[in-house]
């Protein structure tokens, strides 16, 4: 399975996946107004691969099921929760 991946010129570290080189048929409206203008960055093969935040399992059910599938960032960490884990941890 191919597929083609879209960052998103609003959303920093957000991208957006299509089984079809610019074919944003299946995103629905309101996800394409906050994605902002896709950028095109690569076309990959899903088979035998392995993506760097997402399980490729999941993006090639959700391109089967839904037509796209949406990677986000993880939240950024909370480095004052870290710390006093940390200084809790110590004492």
């Amino acid at each position: 399975m191919l597929c083609s991946i879209y960052k998103s010129s609003k959303k920093e570290g957000t991208y957006l996946y299509v089984p079809k080189k610019d074919d944003f048929s299946d995103v629905p409206e309101s996800l394409k107004k906050v994605f902002g203008k896709p950028i095109f960055v690569m076309v990959v093969r899903l088979e035998g691969r392995q993506l760097a935040q997402v399980d490729v399992e999941k993006v090639k059910q959700s391109l089967k099921d839904d037509g796209f599938f949406l990677q986000v960032p993880p939240p950024p960490e909370n480095l004052l929760e870290k710390y006093k884990e940390q200084k809790a941890a110590r004492s």
